[in-house]
Parts: structure tokens; sequence; C-alpha cells
């Protein structure tokens, strides 16, 4: 198990001031800061974690609600049930059968078979459910009311929510605060690496950040790098950041739902047209999707997001909606001279050197520029 320092979330950044480019060590790894003045990657944006998107603001910390999450919940006890309950018999007269046993005999071994699992598998099916509904229950409470980070773009601010607070805090875009994480540490089973990402700044004496976790380093910087987009105005919706499978049409809602299990299928049958793919998978498309209760999951995941919607619109306080109101534009805030320099700088030096990391880039600029 590895200890304290080796979680990123455990790291201390934001201890003292940092520029672009600075790297702060710790005893089992680095933070490598990106912002403040949120210089351009070069890496393609992914933003798992941004929920609501518009022309206006972003909303950062919640994600979007999943399909697949559903299809566990309710599938998973049905799938097991009908696996324990049916599936098990027919192996044990298969066994009989190729043990060379008569007919009457088969039959006898599947029907005991299943008068002694069955009632087994439906109570375990039916205690899978009440623990994955349990689970959903909490994870939807603890949405509906937490308030997500907020990124203003026409203002050129970042509204947190600081927990215990009561008001919310504005901050300047070009002087928060975003850094990459990678740490290791040593376990029994070898070698154990760690990546994240966080944001914050300094709020009087003391630093006020969130982060989270990623499967890689590159993923962290693609993370940072769909925030920056869409502060930029480099990134305008979620399908470019989110729907990496491409299922969702231009005129479908910007999350899973119905539509992405229409547009599914469609392409599926388009392809086994096309030769690109058999009949087979085919096959096993349907019985997924039969097994995980076809496109129940689907509906609940819309209903879901109507109700987070409507109830995440009154957690918000007064100040925070008016701060989300758009804005004429010829009140939009503009990006600062040094940033569109320093930003051109960045984008010549890796044009130049393309495989050179890009924090090195960073911090060389910065150098050069004495930010």
């Amino acid at each position: 198990m590895l200890n304290n320092h080796d979680d990123p979330l455990a790291t201390r950044p934001l201890r003292q001031p940092r520029k672009t480019g600075d790297i702060e060590a710790f005893p089992s790894g680095k933070i490598t800061y990106l912002a403040p003045l949120p210089l351009p990657t070069s890496m393609p944006a992914y933003g798992p974690h941004i929920g609501e998107l518009n022309d206006v603001y972003m909303d950062f910390g919640l994600g979007t609600l999943e399909v697949f999450s559903w299809q566990v919940i309710l599938g998973g006890p049905f799938s097991g049930t009908l696996m324990i309950a049916f599936l098990y018999p027919l192996m044990g007269g298969f066994i009989g059968l190729l043990l060379g046993d008569s007919w009457e005999f088969i039959k006898e071994v599947i029907e005991g078979i299943f008068f002694a699992i069955y009632k087994l598998a439906f109570s375990t099916g039916l205690i899978a459910l009440f623990i994955g509904l349990g689970v959903w229950h909490h994870v939807h409470k603890t949405r509906a009311t937490l308030i997500p980070t907020r990124f203003n773009r026409q203002r050129r601010e970042v509204c947190f929510m600081p927990q215990g607070a009561t008001e919310p805090v504005f901050v300047p875009w070009e002087s928060l605060s975003a850094w990459i994480i990678e740490a290791k540490g040593a376990t029994q089973f070898g070698i154990h690496r760690q990546y994240g990402m966080g944001i914050g700044f300094h709020h009087g004496e003391s630093p006020i950040s969130l982060e989270f976790q990623c499967a890689g380093l590159q993923l962290t910087i693609s993370h940072w790098e769909a925030i920056r987009g869409y502060m930029e105005y480099e990134v305008n919706d979620l399908k470019s950041i989110q729907d990496l499978q491409d299922l969702q049409g231009p005129d479908d809602p910007p999350h899973e739902g119905l539509h992405t299990f229409r547009n599914a299928r469609a392409r599926m049958h388009q392809q086994i047209r096309e030769g690109r793919r058999s009949r087979l998978s085919g096959f096993f498309w349907y019985l997924y999707h039969v097994m995980t209760l076809w496109t129940i999951p689907n509906r609940l995941v819309e209903w879901e997001v109507r109700r987070l919607e409507r109830i995440g619109k009154q957690a918000l306080p007064e100040v925070m909606r008016a701060w989300s109101e758009p804005l004429p534009k010829e009140q939009w805030a503009k990006p600062s001279e040094e940033l569109l320099r320093l930003s051109e700088q960045v984008r010549r030096m890796h044009k130049r050197q393309p495989h050179r990391p890009i924090t090195q880039i960073f911090a060389e600029v910065c150098r050069r520029a004495e930010c």
C-alpha cells in the first residue's frame, strides 16, 4: 500500500506562488505547473469531468452521466441471475452428455441443479440490485447538492464554491494556477505510478484547490487543455472533447441517452453491410444489450439528466446565477497582451521542436520573458 506521499491527491501545491513551467519536487514525485498564464499545450482536448458547456460558461467537476453505470446496476444482477439459474444447469447437462449419460439422467441433472440454485440466484441478484441502487442514490444525491467550479469565458473569470463557504469566490482566469502531478511508489506488486491534475488559487493566506486522479500523464495535460481551449474559444461544444466514439448527431443533446443507442445500432448495421464488421459481432452486440435490459439504461440516463438539471439550477447561489448571465459582446473581457505574446512564442517553439515536452517549452518561454 502506498503512503500519503505517494498519493497525488495528498500533495500540497500552492504553498508559495509559482510560475508556468515551474517544477516542485516531493519525496516520491513532482508537481509541474501549467498555469498561471494559461499557455497552449498543443495536446488534444479531452474533458470527461466537464458537465454543462455553453457560449457563456462551463461547469467543471461533475462530468456527464453514462449509460454504462445503469447497465451495471440493472443488467449485472439480471444477467447474473439468468446465468446462475439457467446456464449452470445446462452446463451440468452438457457434462453429462459428454460422459455419455442417458437423456433421462441428463434431464434429471438439469432439473436437480435448477431447483437447487434458482432461489440462490434470485436472492443474489436482488441483493446486488439493492446494493447498486444504494450506490446510485448516494452518488445522485451528492451530484444534486454539489456546486461545480464554473468557468465564464465572457468575463474570463472562474467561480469556486469552497467547502463550507456561503458565498462563491471569483478568480481572474489568467491568475488561476493549474498543475499536473506525477508520483510513484513501491508495492508488493512492483512500481505503482499515479498521475493527477489540479487547479486552484490563493484565497487570503489559505490555498483552495480541486484535484483528481488521471490514468496517464498525457491525459492530465489533455484535461487541462479542454479547460484552456474553452476559455480561449478553441473548444465550443462537448462533442469534440467527450464523444470519442462519435455517437452524437448534429442535433442530438450533448449527453448519452436513447439517441446514442440508436446511432450505435445504425452504425453497427452499416458496418455489417460494408463488410467492416461480421454478423457474429452484431449478434453479440444485440446479446449484450438484451442482457443489459435494452434501452432502459438509456432512458434512465435521460431522466437523470433532466432531474439534475432542474435541481442543480435551484442549488446555485443567486450571485453565481447573476454572474453566469451572458454579457453584450462589447463587454467581453479580452486576453492580456502578455498571454497573447507568450502563447505565440510557445506555438513557434513547439513547431520547431515538436518532440520536446511542452512543460519544458513553457519553462523556457517564461524564463526568457521573466514572467
